[in-house]
């Protein structure tokens, strides 16, 4: 990706058009990393988003509702005391820099106005957010750096703010002779080059120069024709930089790949955008939520992961028990050649030569006695480690039967965990596990209570509703308890997945709405990727649950079967989920 300093400064131009005059309304900080201003506009109220994440640090105005926890961090409720009710005076950015300073009109403790500042680093792991006052000193930072040896820049409240080490690269902005930069020393590869002279520019812009003008990215600077490259780099570069605008690219099957602010043509070609910040938004919002939820569910999810090892494992050992419990019929025989020969044994031998009489031609065996055991005793032996084995192997069929049951159930919590998008989904799974055993009651810690979450609600376009569990006990409740009788149940066949539901009232439903509902439940699925998905449909009445009663697991029979394709077009946006289930 390609947030550089040169979209950075588009970025801020937007934010500038949009905020002018805004006032600070609500401040929320929804992970470690991220803090979102609600700005009141003149024309409307916008988000302002501060992404802190070492992986992808970013700031752009969003559309996103991302989930707040329910008691907010300490940074944040410092932020809300020095900057609520503050109107956003200035926006800069110094020169090549990934870096931007807010700067906004407050009231202090005392009822005077004061200036502070929020500044925004961008730079990778070393990316922070500092609340400065009106003196320059740190409030507070979202990172705090001590003043160890390794540490650059420390920053720790009460101390002045450092401004960045300034670039000593060249501003594209302002360069002209690039028939000299192509004929002076240098790295062969004109991308190289490239990075090496200027400031301020992503490798994948490099690239795009690259291309633009010699024809290939990988272009080497030796044997081209230089004023023909230098007047094509001048072109792309003034083109750009002075009219920046926002593409992106899309792999084949739709995944965002990469963004610039100019055309992504080494990849085969983008899309122009309306806006930077629709851009980004849509770019890492859903990708940051699901980082969220997997960073959430990760305890949680090593707990199934490693009873699902351990069940694995147990299985496996039962397996090979049973196959050995299958083999005892030679015990029974070697009782009856012991019986046979019982005159021929002494007490105290430890084994016995004896003529097999089940092997045709009557071989000679040796089998092993006990010395402590009389003769008759050792034959008895025999028989009761085959009656032992033969109740065994029962036992152990049945209880090879629960722990497949089991594993299934916990392969189908690990399926929720990764289709979980928000922390009431979270917490419905977690609770689910609590009361199956498989986790502990939190008693030290008092969780809040949580409003109880609605199956997904969809319509098909014959106007019947559709609805989709989101977990187990969801799967529980839509089935035996929202659903009738006479309504329609699919699941996608011999999968983990949801239930879902089309609320038919006894009619049958037309075709097209059965074709949509399976789509969904091959959609939240375990196979949701793939193609050609079998969906079971099936009434209601003909669906029971397991006489296990783990959640979410049922039998059921006279289903038909349908084959078809998740489709997404009827599926809720992940990014506006929240605001499509019916409540």
């Amino acid at each position: 990706m390609a947030f550089d300093a040169f979209l950075l400064s588009a970025v801020l131009s937007e934010i500038r058009e949009k905020t002018t005059g805004a006032r600070i309304e609500k401040i929320h900080q929804p992970s470690r990393d991220t803090v979102i201003l609600l700005l009141k506009c003149p024309e409307g109220r916008q988000k302002l988003l501060f992404a802190m994440n070492p992986t992808a640090p970013r700031l752009h105005l969003s559309t996103a509702s991302p989930e707040n926890p329910a008691e907010p961090p300490m940074f944040c409720m410092l932020l809300r005391k020095h900057l609520s009710g503050a109107r956003l005076a200035e926006i800069s950015q110094p020169a090549m820099e990934r870096c931007a300073t807010f700067t906004f009109d407050c009231i202090d403790e005392m009822g005077d106005p004061v200036r502070k500042k929020l500044v925004a680093e961008l730079m990778g792991r070393t990316c922070n957010l500092y609340l400065l006052g009106a003196d320059g000193r740190i409030i507070d930072c979202l990172r705090r750096v001590g003043l160890d040896e390794t540490a650059k820049r420390p920053a720790l409240p009460g101390m002045y703010y450092q401004d960045p080490d300034p670039i000593e690269k060249a501003n594209p902005m302002e360069f002209e002779d690039y028939e000299a930069l192509l004929t002076r020393e240098g790295a062969d590869v004109l991308s190289d080059r490239l990075m090496d002279t200027f400031g301020g520019l992503s490798p994948l812009v490099c690239r795009e120069a690259a291309l633009f003008a010699a024809g290939d990215v990988d272009a080497r600077v030796e044997g081209m024709d230089i004023p023909a490259v230098a007047e094509k780099l001048h072109l792309f570069f003034r083109e750009h930089l002075e009219h920046p605008a926002p593409y992106l690219y899309t792999t084949p099957d739709g995944t965002p790949k990469q963004y610039a602010f100019c055309p992504i043509r080494q990849y085969g070609g983008s899309v122009r955008l309306d806006s930077f910040s629709q851009l980004l938004d849509g770019f890492y919002t859903l990708r940051d939520r699901k980082d969220a939820m997997r960073q959430k569910s990760q305890s949680v999810r090593k707990t199934v992961q490693n009873l699902c090892q351990r069940l694995s494992k147990k299985l496996a050992i039962q397996e090979k028990e049973c196959l050995e419990a299958m083999d005892r019929e030679r015990l029974r025989q070697l009782g009856d050649i012991l019986t046979a020969n019982i005159h021929r044994i002494q007490k105290g031998q430890t084994s016995v030569v004896v003529e097999d009489f089940y092997d045709e031609n009557m071989a000679q065996i040796r089998v092993e006695l006990s010395p402590v055991l009389s003769p008759q005793q050792n034959a008895a032996k025999f028989y009761k480690d085959y009656a032992r084995m033969k109740t065994a192997e029962k036992e152990l069929a049945r209880q090879m039967e629960l722990g497949q049951q089991e594993l299934q159930y916990l392969k189908s919590v690990l399926e929720e965990l990764n289709r979980a998008e928000t922390e009431a989904e979270l917490e419905e799974i977690r609770q689910e596990l609590q009361q199956g055993g498989y986790l502990r009651q939190d008693s030290a810690k008092r969780r809040v209570k949580q409003a109880k979450l609605q199956p997904m609600r969809f319509q098909s376009t014959d106007g019947y509703p559709i609805y989709v569990g989101r977990n187990n006990r969801q799967n529980d409740e839509l089935t035996f308890r929202v659903a009738r009788k006479d309504d329609i149940w699919l699941h996608a066949s011999k999968v983990h997945g949801s239930h879902v539901i089309i609320a038919c009232g006894g009619a049958m439903p037309p075709d097209d709405t059965i074709t949509q509902a399976a789509q969904l439940a091959a959609y939240y699925a375990e196979t949701g990727g793939g193609q050609n998905i079998p969906v079971d449909v099936v009434p209601v009445k003909l669906v029971k649950k397991t006489p296990d009663r783990k959640p979410g697991m049922v039998i059921y029979h006279s289903h038909r079967t349908v084959i078809v394709n998740p489709y997404k077009d009827i599926v809720v946006d992940p990014l506006n989920a929240e605001k499509k289930p019916e409540e």
